[in-house]
């Protein structure tokens, strides 16, 4: 499953004036990786750019057929903490997703890297949104440089007078 499978990291927060450029620039990297030939992309589905990557691979399936998505989960609780809104737009993604895989069965202090060095062991590129160099996303495209992935980071593909 490694040589085609992308996977996603990217910050929680992402400001609302900069949703649309992510969202365009993230839809162009999925649609530059599915032309390359990757079919599997993998989400680990938490609030802000996993979803937001879950949902664009799922627009794109009316495009690209068997694109497929797979939901990669720390735990079940994972949506403890959540707003409601958030949690129903999980779900829909969940749903709708091809296949779901939690790879541990309650949380501990850990489980989300555990979920993140998950992601980018099945995965040969890695799609990410990283503007800093600490936190989840900062770690996980540090370990998956180090595993050997191709890194795209979609803020270099947001035009310079486009980013806050």
């Amino acid at each position: 499953m490694k040589e085609k499978t992308a996977c996603f990291t990217g910050h929680r927060d992402i400001p609302q004036s900069e949703l649309k450029q992510i969202s365009k620039a993230l839809k162009k990297a999925i649609c530059e990786a599915y032309e390359n030939g990757y079919r599997i992309f993998a989400s680990g589905g938490a609030v802000g750019f996993d979803l937001l990557a879950a949902e664009t691979v799922l627009s794109l399936k009316r495009k690209y057929r068997d694109i497929k998505l797979i939901l990669v989960i720390p735990c079940p609780e994972q949506t403890k903490y959540w707003s409601e809104k958030e949690i129903k737009r999980y779900e829909k993604i969940k749903a709708k997703a091809d296949k779901t895989v939690c790879v541990s069965d309650h949380y501990f202090n850990g489980c989300m890297q555990k979920r993140n060095r998950f992601l980018a062991d099945i995965s040969s590129l890695c799609i990410c949104h990283l503007t800093k160099n600490t936190g989840g996303t900062a770690y996980t495209v540090r370990y998956a440089q180090k595993e050997g992935l191709k890194i795209v980071n979609i803020t270099d593909l947001i035009p310079l007078d486009k980013r806050m």
